[in-house]
């Protein structure tokens, strides 16, 4: 063999085992983090808040749904700017099994009011700072609002959004979750 054969040889060989180790690394890497994603997934389902009129409501009800889980407050301005959008997409998109929900890190006196206001004709449920928490646990690390969790109908999550939405990336995340 010449030697710029064997020059091309332990090219080939280190590559392959840099490609190996690569993919050796992000398969150990990621099983952590689709265990962290069921973990995520559970608590979110298993989660029971009060409603508007001070009844408990847990999330799991609406498993079978593409669930679209909005984590917000009255003193939000891109929450604001976001909700009316959220009421349109809910009545667009209730026949083909798409849920809103919005839970509400304020006091239920205080988003009452509010959401008549909106027109908001989806859930709205009643977090409180344990409720910022279950995002943090869902993918809000810094815990700002407006935070959107979005569920499959298999109840795996799907995406996450910190921020307002857009109607465009809205309208493609349900699209794909169809």
């Amino acid at each position: 063999m010449t030697r710029r054969a064997r020059e091309w040889l332990v090219i080939v060989l280190v590559a392959f085992a840099a490609g190996a180790a690569g993919y050796a690394f992000n398969v150990w890497r990621t099983a952590p983090d689709r265990a962290a994603a069921a973990t995520a997934r559970d608590t979110l389902l298993a989660a029971r808040l009060p409603d508007l009129n001070d009844r408990p409501q847990a999330l799991g009800q609406w498993k079978g749904k593409v669930l679209v889980v909005n984590f917000w407050a009255t003193w939000c301005a891109p929450c604001r700017e976001e909700i009316p959008l959220f009421v349109k997409l809910q009545e667009k998109y209730a026949a083909r099994g798409v849920q809103f929900v919005g839970i509400a890190i304020d006091q239920a006196e205080k988003v009452r009011p509010y959401a008549t206001e909106l027109g908001m004709n989806f859930p709205i449920l009643i977090g409180n700072v344990d409720t910022i928490d279950l995002g943090r646990t869902l993918g809000n690390r810094a815990g700002v609002l407006p935070f959107t969790v979005f569920v499959g109908r298999d109840g795996k999550i799907v995406s996450t959004e910190v921020g307002a939405i857009k109607e465009a990336k809205l309208e493609l995340l349900l699209a794909s979750m169809f």
